[in-house]
């Protein structure tokens, strides 16, 4: 069987041979490289040159004296490199069988490196079975060389005197090139392996959590860039060390693995080069093919830049500037000018204004003039918090601390507010034991959370506002003296609209503008004898009122009933003014007064409901309480409205 395909092809290639027309007198290849051509092919064919020229060596030194040359070609036939005994060298380049010289046939006829590649299958070609007259003398035996994929990539040829013709040679040639293929393949292999490590690599790295992978032993066996920048460490020094210098209880946590337990988003503190520093760690086993725990992953995240992503998607951010705060009077733009004054100041500042002035705008605004404004602008409510909730809310709970408390425990506002601005609103509402917890947080910079021990640095700039004379809270006992002058460093204070109705108009066009445009509703048209009652109105429920005025306008284009606002008698306008400022008034001890607190302030808040017809605002102002926390009573005390 082997006699007869050997036969055919050598049948097949005279046959192509003629075709290529080859005379059969020919002594040289038709083509052969100039000297620059050769340097381009050896570069081509580097990789393959630097596999075969160890095997080539070998199988020289084998046959070596035998009266051989060992020639490789590329996948078009160009010979690559030559060796062998001095005799047959000088008569193979007698015939110009040198590097640069094609052996495929249509360029030399019939050879065993041409017919080879042309029939993709080992050949020994002998005597006359050459095409050209010239390679009568010589016996070749060639196999071609393939990559991982199967494809032709050259060919590895053993040639001598034809006197030495032995089935054996063309064996020592395939088995030199299973070699080569082999190695070709291994190649390859690592090839990919490299690819594939630097692809993980290049993910691993491009990953802001700290990575590192230990050994059961604790051995460190891998770190990424964020997790050497974290430990401020080089990875070279912390490369097969200990994982102590990483988590120093790492053996309590293969423990739990053991036990079916893992690890999310656990906070743990250790000291880095001295400094104590706060971090969030997961962790999870690695598993050998068999069940068993052979190492495990640890991803660590600095304390801060998990509260900045918290911050940036639960709204803990300024959206607010200073273009926002519209206003063109005399009293807007001076409170403008001081605000960006004293925006990058460390020192806290107390906003007073009536409820609907904008105060947490111009909060926001000075936050994001500001050099924090990278980090959280964190908003609290202080009037609409329980007594029993603000302290954890303010300062955090450790876990355990309380029934429900959830485990790993919960970072404060203080501690997601670190780095940027804490706005207090309704400062004046705060219980006075929470008053002396927040006075020392002030004053020493560090927080407890609630059933907690540990000393929490925060760096937090102080915001507060309140639409109450905290003066006057002072005077009473409701607000501590001490925290108020605390608070009260750079003091601003936001006039009422009804005192500066040159903005009325601006804020009215504003307000149009971006209602229309939120509403997909166009621009209502306005008479003027509305527009002058717009101007002229005092709102006492101030920006706000207007702008959910303004609202109401565009959602019923501009037909809104101006009840409310068309006649308002000089004497109801008066009290409602001396009502809004009044907080605190004396009065002779009568039956109607003989009651509890709580009973006492329902009925306060149900006259002034029913003074203000249910009007919210109006109420919160005269009882000199935030609409939250009037809300909040509200429910408590079952008063309908």
């Amino acid at each position: 069987m082997y006699k007869k395909n050997h036969d055919e092809m050598i049948k097949n290639s005279h046959e192509r041979s003629i075709m290529y027309g080859i005379e059969r007198e020919r002594i040289t290849s038709k083509k052969i490289l100039a000297e620059h051509e050769v340097s381009d092919a050896i570069r081509k064919n580097r990789q393959l040159i630097n596999i075969a020229t160890p095997f080539i060596k070998v199988l020289y030194d084998f046959l070596s004296g035998s009266g051989f040359i060992v020639l490789l070609t590329d996948k078009e036939g160009c010979i690559l490199n030559i060796i062998g005994d001095k005799d047959i060298l000088e008569a193979a380049r007698g015939l110009n069988m040198v590097v640069g010289a094609y052996m495929d046939e249509g360029s030399i006829g019939t050879n065993a490196m041409g017919t080879a590649i042309k029939e993709d299958s080992p050949i020994q070609v002998s005597a006359k079975e050459h095409f050209i007259t010239a390679y009568h003398r010589w016996t070749c035996s060639a196999a071609p060389i393939h990559n991982a994929q199967g494809d032709i990539v050259g060919t590895l040829n053993l040639t001598g005197g034809s006197q030495l013709v032995h089935p054996h040679t063309l064996g020592l040639v395939v088995a030199a090139v299973k070699s080569i293929e082999d190695q070709i393949k291994i190649r390859n292999t690592q090839k990919k392996l490299e690819e594939a490590y630097n692809y993980m690599n290049t993910i691993v790295n491009s990953i802001s959590s700290g990575i590192v992978a230990l050994e059961r032993d604790g051995t460190i066996k891998s770190i990424n860039d964020a997790a050497c920048s974290i430990l401020k460490v080089e990875r070279k020094d912390i490369i097969g060390s200990s994982a102590e210098k990483v988590v120093s209880n790492w053996k309590n946590l293969f423990k739990e693995f053991e036990k079916g337990q893992d690890f999310q988003d656990e906070e743990i503190n250790f000291k880095i080069h001295g400094v104590r520093e706060r971090y969030n760690m997961s962790a999870c086993p690695i598993f050998s093919d068999d069940g068993q725990i052979v190492g495990m992953v640890i991803l660590l995240r600095n304390m801060q830049n998990v509260i900045n992503l918290v911050n940036k998607y639960t709204g803990m951010r300024a959206r607010y500037t200073f273009d926002d705060f519209i206003g063109e009077s005399t009293e807007i733009v001076k409170i403008k000018e001081y605000a960006k004054n004293v925006a990058d100041s460390p020192s806290t500042i107390l906003i007073e204004g009536e409820s609907g002035t904008g105060k947490e705008v111009l909060a926001q605004a000075i936050h994001n003039y500001s050099s924090r404004r990278d980090y959280g602008f964190v908003a609290i409510n202080c009037g609409a918090i329980s007594k029993n909730l603000i302290e954890s809310e303010l300062f955090g709970y450790d876990e355990g601390a309380f029934t429900g408390a959830k485990k790993g425990g919960h970072p404060g506002k203080f501690e997601l507010a670190n780095g940027g601005t804490l706005f207090l609103d309704e400062i004046g509402e705060m219980p006075l034991d929470m008053q002396v917890n927040l006075l020392r947080v002030l004053q020493e910079g560090v927080v407890t959370r609630v059933g907690g021990h540990k000393y929490i640095p925060v760096n937090v700039r102080i915001i507060a506002a309140t639409n109450k004379d905290l003066r006057k809270e002072v005077a009473r006992g409701t607000f501590r003296q001490d925290l108020y002058y605390r608070l009260s460093v750079i003091p601003i204070i936001i006039p009422p609209l009804r005192e500066r109705k040159g903005d009325i108009a601006l804020l009215t066009e504003r307000f149009l503008k971006i209602k229309s445009k939120k509403l997909e509703k166009s621009v209502p048209e306005i008479s003027r004898e509305d527009y002058l009652k717009i101007l002229n109105y005092n709102w006492y429920g101030n920006v706000r009122e207007l702008e959910n005025y303004v609202e109401k306008m565009v959602i019923l284009d501009g037909k809104v009933p101006f009840d409310f606002i068309s006649k308002v008698s000089e004497k109801d306008a008066d009290n409602a003014e001396k009502l809004s400022e009044l907080s605190y008034v004396e009065k002779d001890i009568d039956e109607e007064f003989i009651c509890t607190i709580a009973e006492l302030e329902k009925k306060a808040i149900m006259a002034c409901m029913k003074k203000f017809n249910g009007n919210i605002s109006k109420v919160a102002a005269t009882l000199g309480m935030g609409r939250n926390t009037l809300y909040c009573k509200i429910k408590k005390y079952g008063i309908s409205y």
